[in-house]
């Protein structure tokens, strides 16, 4: 859980309501610019636990994009097989082991203002989990996508435990979707693992 935003450290973010009807053009747009040029293997590592309510929403997003069955990104990080501070070092080195070069791309949950509940940032740069607890977690990410999902700065473990469900449920079902999105945007080639493509095949919501 990244329980505060810390993303003045970072040269680019590009935030959006996540019921905007935009989001997914826009959002994928420019998530997709930040890719490399060159081909690597897409990982989405998706943190959290459903132990709490507010932090569920990287599980939840893990299994709901696993059910759309991806063909080029690799997802880590789900209801049944939660990524969180106690295994989150072992999978990040999973990833590595077993993907080439893998290009990460970290979900998580944040706390922040009340007028930011419900927003969807994208930034460049790793997730730095457990950073405002002081807890000595890895990074992780070539680029991050956060959700705010309540409002942070006092008793943050209790809020998480208060967050409704059905806000965290929504925002998952549009991150699991925004990367459906871009996933018809890669095109596999041969012993390539994956390009961008201009183009982009009909999206499906959840």
């Amino acid at each position: 859980m990244n329980l505060k935003s810390r993303f003045g450290n970072f040269n680019e973010n590009f935030r959006m309501v996540h019921n905007d009807p935009s989001l997914y053009k826009t959002m994928s747009d420019k998530i997709i610019s930040w890719l490399p040029e060159l081909p690597r293997e897409y990982v989405v590592i998706c943190i959290g636990t459903d132990r709490s309510t507010g932090d569920a929403l990287g599980p939840l997003t893990g299994s709901l994009l696993e059910e759309l069955k991806p063909r080029h990104l690799s997802v880590y990080g789900t209801l049944h097989e939660p990524v969180h501070a106690t295994n989150l070092e072992e999978s990040i080195n999973k990833i590595e082991s077993t993907h080439r070069n893998p290009y990460i791309i970290a979900i998580d949950a944040c706390l922040g203002k009340n007028s930011s509940i419900g927003h969807l940032i994208a930034a460049k740069g790793p997730l730095k989990p457990g950073a405002a607890l002081n807890k000595a977690l890895p990074e992780v990410g070539d680029i991050h996508i956060t959700a705010v999902v309540n409002i942070g700065g006092f008793m943050e473990y209790s809020v998480l435990q208060n967050t409704r469900l059905s806000v965290v449920m929504d925002m998952a079902k549009q991150i699991a979707s925004l990367l459906d999105h871009i996933d018809r945007r890669l095109k596999y080639n041969y012993s390539i693992p994956a390009v961008v493509t201009k183009g982009i095949e009909e999206r499906h919501s959840i």
